[in-house]
């Protein structure tokens, strides 16, 4: 798989620095970590190829207008949410969701499967513990 732009929407420092890590470290480019919309939709200028994106931000709920805006832009989205119950209206904006915490192995295959899916590449099941949200 290529590597790709990823965008970190996420308001934990903790988890967002964690995630850009592990993207790191698989040769992928972190476009940046984006804790709110507003710095979501000013990092959507990268035009990265996927977005992970928590639902509850610093801002509020907002994880779901910002995958469609950036869905809007042809950017993937996965959820990465302990809260996925949260999700109901937002469904068709995003591949998947993750349900923090989650290890570094799930979000390394879930981040292969949603950049390969946007790749119109014809794909087995997700891997366990990516529960999909739309066709891929």
């Amino acid at each position: 798989m290529s590597k790709a732009k990823i965008l970190i929407v996420e308001d934990e420092f903790v988890v967002a620095a964690n995630l850009e890590a592990i993207l790191e470290e698989r040769g992928h480019q972190p476009v940046g970590i984006a804790p709110d919309l507003a710095t979501a939709i000013e990092l959507a200028a990268e035009e990265p190829d996927l977005a992970l994106v928590d639902v509850n931000l610093r801002d509020g709920e907002t994880g779901p207008q910002i995958a469609e805006r950036l869905r809007e832009r042809g950017v993937a989205v996965l959820f990465v949410t302990a809260n996925p119950r949260m999700l109901d209206g937002a469904k068709a904006d995003a591949i998947g969701v993750l349900t923090k915490p989650c290890d570094e192995d799930l979000v390394v295959a879930a981040v292969e499967y949603a950049l390969s899916a946007r790749q119109g590449v014809v794909l087995p099941a997700p891997p366990a513990g990516l529960t999909l949200l739309r066709a891929a």
